[in-house]
């Protein structure tokens, strides 16, 4: 008799264990679908594309090798869902290679500015730092600062007068600052503090499975996105629209991301400083 209740107790264990796990996935998932709300977008009409980006994504200027990756990124959607415009002040955090940072400066022109950062290099990588800085030395992106500055420091990855910049871009990368261990809530403030009222942080990621938050983060180059969602708005930002245009539903989220470029389930978030805040958010001291 007591052997048999141990069993059921065990099964009981199991099935709470479960049905908590059930829990968390659905509500991570409903937690970041509810925050876009009526706003969550599908593709914008090829009409509809400003001309502006038209003309940067068909520059005859830009590297064949960027242009073989559009396929996968759709970079006149991204640019078009964040507002990118001519006369433009933005920063690509994490720029790596420079393919958004090429993009956004033909798209905010010789009127407008792109801060270019990448932290430093380790060793192994050092071909890929000097394909950047060659990159920004290409033909119709003169409006490009180089900014090498460390995640570490955070008060300073963005020399930018407060309140300066109308946009901020981490592509696809946000989820490295998670895996390697970065303090996001600073870095977070200090995109916050150089961010004009009403001025848009643009977040492209890889997408995790449902309640697994940062667990993939430094291995399967994924994170959770109502993990993601969640820290951004401790920082002050409004989580104003969500893009669809990178999903894919065949993307079961196990797949190692450096395998199957641009085929990978992404979501895409803009988040708005709201009017009326503070110049400093949440993270860094006043």
């Amino acid at each position: 008799m007591r052997r048999r209740l141990s069993i059921l107790a065990i099964i009981f264990c199991a099935a709470a264990a479960l049905a908590a796990a059930g829990t968390l996935a659905a509500s991570e998932t409903t937690d970041a679908a509810a925050e876009a709300g009526a706003a969550h977008q599908g593709a914008i009409p090829a009409a509809r594309i400003p001309k502006a980006i038209a003309d940067a994504v068909n520059s005859p200027d830009r590297p064949a090798a960027d242009k073989k990756l559009d396929a996968g990124r759709h970079p006149e959607q991204i640019l078009a869902f964040f507002g990118i415009a001519p006369g433009m002040k933005v920063a690509d955090l994490w720029a790596g290679g420079g393919y958004t940072t090429d993009l956004l400066a033909r798209t905010v022109g010789p009127g407008g500015e792109v801060y270019s950062q990448n932290g430093p290099f380790p060793p192994r990588f050092k071909q890929a730092e000097a394909a950047w800085k060659a990159r920004l030395k290409e033909p119709g992106i003169g409006n490009v600062v180089e900014l090498q500055k460390p995640f570490d420091h955070p008060d300073d990855l963005l020399p930018v007068a407060p309140e300066s910049l109308d946009a901020v871009i981490i592509d696809m990368n946000y989820h490295d600052l998670v895996g390697r261990g970065y303090d996001r809530g600073r870095i977070n403030a200090a995109v916050f503090k150089a961010l004009k009222p009403g001025g848009v942080y643009g977040i492209i990621d890889n997408s995790a499975q449902p309640g697994s938050g940062a667990r993939d983060a430094g291995t399967l180059h994924r994170i959770g996105e109502a993990f993601e969602v969640n820290e951004i708005k401790r920082a002050g930002f409004k989580l104003a629209a969500a893009s669809n245009v990178l999903r894919n539903p065949k993307d079961d989220r196990t797949w190692f991301i450096m395998k199957h470029r641009g085929e990978q389930d992404r979501f895409v978030l803009k988040f708005i400083k709201p009017r009326g805040a503070a110049g400093i958010g949440a993270g860094l001291t006043h």
